[in-house]
């Protein structure tokens, strides 16, 4: 990317903001992902034809995902199309297993709706929907191998954060932060810097 728009944010550092929220740690895929422009393609919010997902499981991503990012002052997850990325990377850049290892997740999900409230995740109220993905959001973190949570949490960041409103309006990117003055007193200064 060479020609950024003023608060534009590229790729790079997309990752390296993502990178930190995450604990310091992004899966290989999602980085090759990411570097082969990934994060460029068209998001629109609604109508994508899952391909990693049926349609029901895309459904079921999206609600988990804008719970992840909800919509505030800012568009949450879905409107900024991270159902149409998350399932794009999977499909893309993900393997089989890795696949499998997400879908089980989202079938999990539902078993313990099931279990809790006697229904399916999407019928359940937005609270217990909430409550089930706390449960899961700890299992995911405590770190016991690899987690189908983990990548869900990872990619809903990365598709919200390397969007225009997720890079422009969200992370309020200065290209230069703060005032570079070259010529001052050395007054002002003293001989802080020097031996």
């Amino acid at each position: 990317m060479t020609d950024l728009p003023t608060g534009s944010i590229d790729r790079r550092a997309a990752l390296g903001r993502v990178a930190l929220l995450l604990g310091g740690a992004l899966s290989a895929p999602a980085i090759a992902g990411i570097l082969a422009g990934c994060g460029g393609h068209d998001r629109t919010a609604a109508g994508f034809t899952p391909r990693a997902l049926a349609p029901a499981q895309a459904e079921l991503m999206s609600v988990v995902a804008e719970h992840i990012i909800p919509a505030t002052d800012t568009p949450g997850a879905r409107g900024v199309g991270a159902p149409a990325f998350i399932d794009l990377m999977l499909a893309e850049y993900y393997a089989p297993a890795d696949r499998e290892r997400f879908v089980a997740g989202l079938a999990d999900l539902d078993a313990r709706a099931g279990a809790s409230c006697g229904r399916a995740f999407l019928r359940c109220d937005a609270g217990r929907q909430r409550a089930i993905l706390d449960v899961v959001d700890r299992e995911a973190f405590a770190g016991r191998g690899p987690h189908w949570f983990r990548t869900m949490k990872e990619l809903t960041l990365l598709a919200y954060y390397t969007s225009e409103i997720g890079a422009t309006k969200e992370l309020r990117y200065e290209q230069v932060p703060g005032r570079f003055d070259g010529c001052i007193p050395f007054a002002t200064v003293g001989r802080s810097w020097s031996v």
